[in-house]
This record gives C-alpha cells, sequence and structure tokens, in this order.
C-alpha cells in the first residue's frame, strides 16, 4: 500500500473513514468535463470532486515497485511493448449520488494512450467502472475487499466508459496517465510479410482497375483526437495494420496517409412526447429523434504521412463507396448530436457528427486525380511548386515534371468551379493563367480561357494575366477568345472589359484591325436603353457605369481607330439615362482634359463639347433664393396628413407645421417627406400625449442648387470653356 498525504487533510488512513473522506470534498473542487474545445463544470454531466496533484504526495517504501508492477500489467493486457511512465493526474472523490456519464479521455500530456485508475479501500456501494469499445462492453467492480487491497483497471483513452452512480459510502480513486516514454517509438507489432505480399498483390489489381473507386478509407478501430493522430501514437491492432499497409503501399506504389473521417449531417426533428431524464442517471431517454437528413458532408481532415510529417492537405471531400467496407458507419453512434427546438416558423432540427480515424490509400498513377478532389487551395499551390522546380531545372516540355503540371492542370480546369459570382479580392485564376504562361502550356491556356473566361467566371483581377496569356496564342485565336469574353462579361462587368481592351491595346497584341474587333465587341455589348436591359446572370447585378469605363473606352478607341472611338461617343451621348452626365461624362471629359494625349482625339473633343453644353445650359437656369415661405410641394399621397401638409408648402406666409398625432400617423407623414425630399426640418415634441411633429420650412432646394451653381462653374473652368 502507499503512503498518501493530502494538503489540508494529513495522512489518509486505510480503509479510508468517511470522516476523512468529508474532509477530503471539503477541500476538492467540482471536476470539469471537455465539451468539444471547452472544459466545462456541468453538475448534470460529471458529479465529482477533484483534489490537484499538487496537493497530492504519494510515497511509501515499496509503493515504487508495486507501482512499476501494476504499470507492466497493463502494458501486457493492453498489447503495448514500449517503456511506458504512469504521471498521477487527479485524487477523485465521488460521494453519494456522484457519477459521470459516458465519455472520452483526452490527451493530457504529449504520448499519452491510456488510463489507469486505482481504487483505494473505503465503505461504498455502486461506482462500478463501464467501459465500451468496438461492440464490446466490460462492467468493472474495483470496490477492493480488504483494506491492504487496491482495485485497478487500464483502458485506452479513448475507449467510452461511465462510472455509475455511488449509491452509499464514498469512492476514492487516484488517476493516472499513460504515456510512451519515447512517444516516437511506436508499439511494435508482429512480424506480417506474408500479409504484407498479399495486401501488397491487392492493391496493384485494384489500382489497374479503371472503374474502381480513386482512393480507399479504412477506418481505424480506436478512436484518436487531431493531436494524438500519428502513426507513431496508433494503439494496438490499429499498429499493425499500419505495419502491413506503409510497406505494402510502397511496393504496390501506392501513397499512404492517416486521415479524421467525418460525416456531417443536418435535418428535421420531431418531439418523442417522452420528456426523460438528464444525463447521469441510469435511465437516459432523448427527447427528440431524427426525422429526415436534409444535408450530408463527407470530409477528410487532419492528414498525417507515414514518416511523421504533417501532409499540406485540405478537406478532401470522400463518397461512401471509398469506404472499406462501405458500411463502415453504418452502426456508429454520433460522436456529436445536437437537437433545436422549433421556433418560429422553422419546425425542431438537428446537427450530428460521425467521426473516425482511417487509413487513406491511392493509386501513384491516380495522385494528381485524387489531390484535385482537395480543390484549389491546394492544387494551386502544388502547381505553383510544380512549375518553380520546371524552371529551375532544364525546362523542357519534354520533362516529367512538365508533364505531371500539365496533367494536373488539367484535371483543375475539368473541375474548376464555373460560379459567375466572384469575390473582387478571388485571384485565382489570375493565378492558373500566370502558371500556364510561366510553363509555356498554350493547349491549357486555350482551355482556360476558352472555357471559364468567356464563360462568365471572370474578374477584373484576371486581366493583367488573361493579356499575358492571350499573348502566347496564334492572333486569330487570341482575338476570338478575347471578343467572346468581352461580348459574355460586359453586361455584369462593364468597367472590367474595357480595362481589358486598354490592356490588350497597350501590350499590344496583334495588329489593328484584331483590336478593332475586341473594341467593336465592347461597344456592342455597352448597356443602352435602362428600360431594355439584356438578361444577364441573376447573381450578378449590372455595377452602374463609372466614369473611368468611359476614360478607358475612349482611350483605348482612340488609340485603335478614330471611327471606332466615334461610334463609342455616339453611344455614350444617346443614353443620358444610362450614362449620366453628372455622374459619368463629365468626370469622365476631367480626367481626358488631364491625359495631354487626348487633346489630339476627336471622341474627346466631343465628349468635352457635349459636357460643356450640359454645365452651360444648367448655368443659365436662374438662381434666386426664396423671397417667401412658398415651397414647392411634390408629395402624392392622398391621405388627409400628407394633403395637409402639401397646402402648407404651398402657403407663403408659414413657416412651420404642427401635427398631434399618433405614432403610426407621424411615421407615415416623416416617410413621405424624406422620399419626396421636401424642404422642411422635421422634429418631434414629446410634451404631452399623443406627441407632435413639426415641419418647418427651410432653404435646402436652393442650397443645393447654389452648391450645383458653383461646382459647375469650377467644371467649365477646368474643361477650358
Amino acid at each position: 500500500m502507499p503512503t498518501i498525504d493530502v494538503d489540508g487533510v494529513g495522512r489518509i488512513a486505510f480503509p479510508i473513514l468517511s470522516a476523512q473522506a468529508e474532509r477530503l470534498v471539503a477541500i476538492a473542487e467540482a471536476a470539469p468535463y471537455g465539451r468539444g474545445e471547452e472544459t466545462v463544470v456541468d453538475r448534470e454531466v460529471r458529479r465529482t470532486w477533484q483534489v490537484d496533484s499538487a496537493r497530492v504526495r504519494i510515497g511509501g517504501r515499496h509503493w515504487e515497485k508495486t507501482l512499476g508492477d501494476l504499470v507492466a500489467d497493463l502494458a501486457l493486457g493492453l498489447g503495448v511493448s514500449a517503456p511506458l511512465a504512469a504521471d498521477f493526474y487527479k485524487l477523485l472523490v465521488y460521494d453519494a449520488g456522484s457519477f459521470f456519464v459516458d465519455h472520452r479521455d483526452t490527451e493530457k500530456v504529449p504520448g499519452m494512450f491510456a488510463t489507469m485508475v486505482l481504487v483505494l479501500p473505503s465503505t461504498h456501494g455502486g461506482g462500478g467502472l463501464v467501459v465500451r469499445h468496438a461492440g464490446r462492453e466490460v462492467a468493472l467492480d474495483l470496490h477492493p475487499q480488504e483494506p491492504s487491497e487496491i482495485g485497478f483497471a487500464g483502458f485506452y483513452a479513448d475507449c467510452v466508459h461511465k462510472v455509475r452512480p455511488v449509491t452509499t459510502g464514498f469512492r476514492i480513486n487516484l488517476v493516472y496517465n499513460l504515456r510512451f516514454v519515447d512517444k516516437s517509438r511506436p508499439p511494435e507489432a508482429p512480424d506480417y510479410r506474408v500479409e504484407q505480399a498479399r495486401v501488397a498483390e491487392a492493391l496493384r489489381s485494384w489500382a489497374s482497375v479503371e472503374d474502381e473507386p480513386d482512393k480507399l478509407i479504412l477506418p481505424l478501430e480506436h478512436a484518436y483526437t487531431p493531436a494524438e493522430l500519428s502513426f507513431g501514437a496508433l494503439k494496438g491492432a490499429d499498429a499493425g495494420v499500419a505495419s502491413v499497409l506503409v510497406k505494402a503501399a510502397v511496393e504496390a506504389d501506392c501513397d499512404l496517409h492517416l486521415a479524421l473521417v467525418s460525416i456531417e449531417e443536418s435535418g428535421s426533428a420531431e418531439h418523442t412526447g417522452y420528456y426523460g431524464r438528464r444525463w447521469g442517471r441510469d435511465e437516459d431517454h432523448e427527447e427528440f429523434q431524427v426525422s429526415e437528413v436534409f444535408d450530408r458532408a463527407l470530409i477528410l481532415s487532419e492528414w498525417r504521412r507515414p514518416d511523421g510529417g504533417e501532409a499540406k492537405f485540405d478537406d478532401f471531400p470522400f463518397s461512401e463507396d471509398e469506404l472499406c467496407p462501405p458500411d463502415a458507419f453504418e452502426d456508429l453512434a454520433p460522436d456529436e448530436e445536437h437537437f433545436h427546438e422549433a421556433t418560429g416558423n422553422e419546425g425542431a432540427s438537428f446537427e450530428r457528427t460521425y467521426r473516425r480515424a482511417g487509413f487513406v490509400l491511392w493509386p501513384g498513377a491516380r495522385r494528381l486525380a485524387v489531390l484535385n478532389q482537395a480543390g484549389l487551395r491546394t492544387t494551386l499551390p502544388y502547381l505553383e511548386n510544380l512549375t518553380a522546380r520546371w524552371e529551375s531545372s532544364s525546362p523542357s516540355i519534354h520533362s516529367s515534371l512538365w508533364r505531371e503540371a500539365d496533367e494536373l492542370s488539367g484535371h483543375m480546369l475539368s473541375s474548376w468551379p464555373r460560379a459567375s459570382l466572384r469575390s473582387d479580392k478571388d485571384d485565382e485564376a489570375g493565378r492558373m493563367l500566370d502558371l500556364l504562361v510561366r510553363l509555356g502550356n498554350v493547349k491549357r491556356i486555350d482551355e482556360c480561357l476558352s472555357e471559364l473566361s468567356a464563360e462568365g467566371h471572370y474578374a477584373a483581377s484576371d486581366n493583367a494575366a488573361i493579356v499575358r496569356a492571350a499573348a502566347l496564342l496564334p492572333s486569330a485565336r487570341a482575338t476570338e477568345l478575347l471578343v467572346r469574353i468581352v461580348g459574355r462579361n460586359a453586361p455584369a462587368h462593364l468597367s472590367a472589359c474595357g480595362d481589358l481592351l486598354l490592356r490588350s491595346v497597350s501590350a499590344p497584341m496583334g495588329g489593328m484591325d484584331d483590336l478593332a474587333r475586341i473594341g467593336a465587341a465592347l461597344i456592342d455589348a455597352m448597356p443602352g436603353d435602362p428600360t431594355r436591359r439584356e438578361e444577364i446572370d441573376p447573381w450578378m447585378r449590372p455595377r452602374s457605369v463609372s466614369p473611368g469605363f468611359v476614360v478607358d473606352l475612349l482611350t483605348a478607341t482612340s488609340r485603335i481607330d478614330a471611327g471606332l472611338a466615334a461610334r463609342a461617343t455616339e453611344r455614350l451621348l444617346a443614353w443620358p439615362k444610362t450614362y449620366g452626365p453628372d455622374d459619368v461624362l463629365v468626370p469622365a471629359a476631367l480626367a481626358l482634359a488631364k491625359l495631354a494625349e487626348s487633346k489630339s482625339w476627336p471622341a474627346a473633343a466631343r465628349l468635352l463639347e457635349a459636357s460643356l453644353d450640359h454645365l452651360r445650359r444648367r448655368i443659365a437656369l436662374p438662381l434666386e433664393a426664396p423671397r417667401d415661405w412658398t415651397r414647392a410641394n411634390p408629395l402624392e399621397c392622398p391621405c388627409a396628413d400628407c394633403r395637409a401638409l402639401g397646402a402648407f408648402l404651398v402657403q407663403p406666409d408659414q413657416q412651420q407645421w404642427r401635427l398631434k398625432a399618433t405614432q403610426d400617423r407621424r411615421t407615415h407623414v416623416e416617410q413621405n417627406v424624406r422620399h419626396a425630399t421636401c424642404d422642411l426640418d422635421l422634429t418631434t415634441e414629446r410634451r404631452g400625449s399623443p406627441h407632435t411633429l413639426i415641419a418647418t420650412k427651410n432653404q435646402a432646394s436652393y442650397q443645393r442648387r447654389a452648391k450645383q451653381r458653383r461646382l459647375d462653374l469650377e467644371h467649365v473652368a477646368a474643361l477650358g470653356g
């Protein structure tokens, strides 16, 4: 038996008396448990007292040898031959009513793989330990029968276990973390050379059949957290399987990794009609049950290599026919399951997750096809690395690195997301084009431009790369593709297409006839009558025309051909509601006036003339401050309050109007005033009930016109008028 001294209690006597156990409870704290990434205290899940190891000293003349023998027995039972260490973790006290529901232990120190529980002699009833794993359940009564005995048990930390409620007395136990002394040294598995040869042959046979799944997933027997997941930390049978697969995969030219295998589901739930007891009772009942699964995601994550390194892969999707066996998840209980009460118009719902670690294999010949399943966040950096390695070697399209980059590019383009809705920060298409330019891969450049850019997967951030890529194509093909890109994308990306045209002219690309075709395609695609807008992708709202587009358009077309530029200018001036003089044309004319080159462009002179004409006509309008309180009445609402306010607006001798009314009437009037832009200031007098809305006339319209007059004069001067 050990000697145990506890700060604040003294030396523990065996069997432990109730008075001493009560003193242990008095100095202890409520024991928490891990819920996801959190550590929480919930007495409905875990009702236990704990004393930290720093307050407990364990000794005794023979205890070190006894503890070593216990650890050796546990190592033998768990199938572990590597050197182990047992670290004292906590002293736990279960008084009457205490329990701990089903749970798994987390890795508390590096190399931890199992838990050892020592139950000290005391008078108590209940408190049995139940351990479940792989469909097997064992109930252990660790209650010592003699004062000189200690009950002990050991189990892998990922085994689900619980402590049944203590019915009488006090159950007191010591908890140890078992860990590998050399955490880089895995448990040694037997010699499986025969099995290794058979597995290698099976893998070669699988890899040779085209209609087989691209990858295989073998779920492990034990559960592992991301912190524990590595080939060197595999337990029991998992370590034996790994020793076979690692060598067999090399023989069969297959790639092998470890990953977390997750299935995430959500959908509708229904009430069972039963309000059962909470966790921690012997009879557990759920208030809800799953009704229908709406969404299901199958994901591989947390990749590990056999050499202990972390694979630089993003999350992979997988399909159930890749599981080996395909029904590996069918009888599993979910690791997490949450039900949500019905709210508003939505019924009850649920979310649940199944998690297992697994070996993931794929043939080396299919490596790039499988890699492509991880998506662009994985494949683009991989292709960048391939391209850099090819450039630093002897660059040739006959090299293995170039062929590998070409194959991966083909996979990427075939599965590239075709959505036209793109973030302004999305530069993936541009990065892809630039890599293809560096590789000189004309075939893939053509595919990228024709299948992506010319089909609506386009953004302004692609333009520089598009011009560089098109320069490698034959002139006629480059022109054809740029015409398609502009024609397809201008309705939703007008400014971007103007920038693309200007970049094409500045490059330059092809002859003037080719550039004229691209410019004509852009002019044809420009919006005209705003009441007859061309059909575009419903998710892509066309952006309002910017002055920058007009500057790019006239700069590019003037450099190509004066007739083409004249056509563009007439299109701009023909639709003033689309190309507003104040919002678009005048700012564009001001920008062009700063370009010395534009002074020789007839199109720029025509825009300048139209802008000056617009400004002068407005300057010629009379501008005079109001002589009395008469104001325009733009209100169209026929209700009594709005009609009364309208009558007030046109009265020359009334400055203020008051409406004492309920809030809904006051709000209605306020909304109409703001919508119609009346020359009124609105305030609410909050004395009495109901409150009073006060409308006071102002000179807002005159002030706006005066401000516009000053701005118009400045613009006329800047335009040389």
